[in-house]
């Protein structure tokens, strides 16, 4: 099993989401050796391999100058490349075609990697302005080399002579998967309906990086500001203390805000005892996008779907569902459809004795309102504390940050695939100053990863929790990963 599997999968237990995916093609991208300077003559770090053990990024190196000069060479770098490899007279054979082009791309991937990071985990003004030049951009890139004719028809060559190559399992799946890839971004459409796909991707492209730009910005506008403590009655201390921090930095001497996560429902409905603050909470997570002014993402949204929609259809599926769909687990919209019938009226029926339970503890206690959808957590532990004599809060001492993660997550890792971790915060440069590094070992001693946690909540960061790489695994290129979490857990007031 590979570090990266093993990270992934186990790693993420201490994450609150699983990753999210975009369904756009993507190609990897292009082998640098040169050295470079940006406009100011400051050296771009980008432009070579980081010096740093697993080419970990030199956070200390990267400003935002260096982003837009990164890009323009590593895309002209990678067309240089894949035109090589597409024009070459030999005949496509594995190495020179699929090798070459799983080579390609190391200086545009290396700026990628960890632009893309910082437009979720620790974005502003200028990598936003940067983040949406580029997201056209970029799928314009991809687009010319996915439905580059000379290119596609040595990769088709490669598939429809793979069971003559005698290859091994992971390069045979590699042919299929290049040539699914192909196919899927439109390398077999006319050359009019090339023109009309690389429209869409790039408008896609840039409407799907304006909607997270709004998302993020609604969260932040949207975060719920209370006059007193009394408020916020039901909440530990240590949130209440970060609410009032949090007010603090934003100028709000004196109040409290409480910030909004990713998810529709927010953590403090289930502790809130003042019925009106969790209506207001709850109220304006679910308000996010829709409520007007410059973040309303509503137009956005129809907008994305009516060119994802038109997309599908040039490519011959019936919609956008059954074209994402199609190299998924569940394959066909039918079978969602089917597993969704089965499951909904067990769910609705379940859903309607909890509201009845729900109801009847309101009632129990002298409440003479109906339940709403800002009450369901509330009174839910209220029934668990009733009937199973649970209290939740009673577990928090022991689901500590650092109790979960080195005496839980870090201990599984050892006794279950024999890796260890060794603290190296202090040692590599990092992006904001709560983000902590470890080295990872295997149970022989030998070094196998550089993992990143970035654990707690800011205004510059995304809501939800999601892996990356900085540095992919790669034994054709030699490279070990460098692998982050991110999260967005409040961070607790100091001491």
């Amino acid at each position: 099993m590979s570090l990266r599997t093993i990270l992934s999968s186990l790693l993420t237990v201490v994450a609150l989401a699983g990753c999210s995916k975009s369904d756009e093609p993507r190609v990897t991208a292009v082998p640098s050796d040169n050295s470079g300077t940006t406009t100011d003559s400051a050296p771009n770090p980008f432009f070579t391999p980081s010096d740093l053990y697993m080419e970990y990024p030199d956070f200390d190196a990267i400003e935002i100058a260096h982003y837009r000069p990164a890009f323009e060479r590593g895309m002209a770098e990678q067309i240089r490349e894949v035109e090589a490899i597409a024009g070459q007279q030999a005949a496509p054979d594995f190495d020179n075609t699929l090798v070459a082009l799983e080579r390609s791309g190391r200086l545009l991937d290396r700026v990628n990697r960890v632009f893309s990071s910082m437009t979720a985990a620790h974005t502003n003004d200028d990598i936003r302005a940067i983040d949406a030049e580029m997201s056209s951009r970029l799928a314009a890139h991809n687009d010319q080399i996915l439905l580059d004719e000379q290119l596609f028809s040595r990769v088709r060559a490669l598939y429809e002579q793979r069971d003559e190559m005698e290859l091994d399992p992971e390069s045979y799946r590699l042919v299929e998967q290049y040539y699914t890839n192909f196919v899927r971004a439109g390398a077999l459409l006319s050359d009019a309906d090339k023109e009309r796909m690389m429209t869409l991707n790039s408008e896609i492209a840039g409407l799907q990086t304006t909607f997270s730009q709004n998302v993020q910005n609604e969260s932040n506008a949207r975060a719920l500001v209370v006059d007193s403590a009394e408020e916020l009655a039901g909440l530990p201390a240590s949130d209440i203390e970060a609410a009032a921090q949090a007010a603090r930095e934003r100028d709000l001497d004196g109040k409290y805000v409480i910030a909004l996560l990713n998810t529709s429902g927010q953590p403090g409905l289930s502790m809130l005892h003042d019925r009106n603050t969790r209506e207001r909470l709850h109220k304006a997570s679910l308000g996010r996008g829709s409520s007007g002014g410059d973040y309303d993402n509503r137009d956005v949204l129809t907008r994305i779907m009516k060119l994802r929609a038109e997309r599908a259809r040039l490519l011959g599926y019936e919609n956008h569902a059954a074209y994402s769909l199609e190299d998924q687990t569940a394959r066909t919209t039918e079978a969602v459809n089917q597993r969704l019938a089965g499951l909904t009226p067990p769910a609705v029926a379940n859903a309607r004795k909890e509201a009845a339970d729900l109801q009847a503890m309101i009632e129990s206690e002298g409440g003479d309102f109906k339940l709403a959808s800002w009450d369901w957590a509330y009174y839910t532990e209220k029934v668990r504390a009733d009937k199973y004599n649970f209290d939740e809060s009673q577990l928090m001492p022991y689901l500590e940050l650092d109790n979960v993660l080195v005496n839980g997550v870090f201990f599984a890792a050892e006794k279950v695939f024999g890796l260890t971790f060794e603290e190296r915060t202090g040692e590599y440069p990092v992006y904001q100053e709560d983000v902590r590094v470890w080295e990872v070992f295997d149970a022989d001693g030998s070094s196998l990863s550089l993992f990143v946690g970035d654990f707690y909540a800011r205004p510059s960061k995304r809501g939800g929790a999601w892996m990356l790489e900085y540095v992919s695994q790669s034994d054709l290129l030699d490279q070990a990963p460098v692998v982050a979490n991110h999260m967005n857990i409040t961070k607790p007031p100091r001491g």
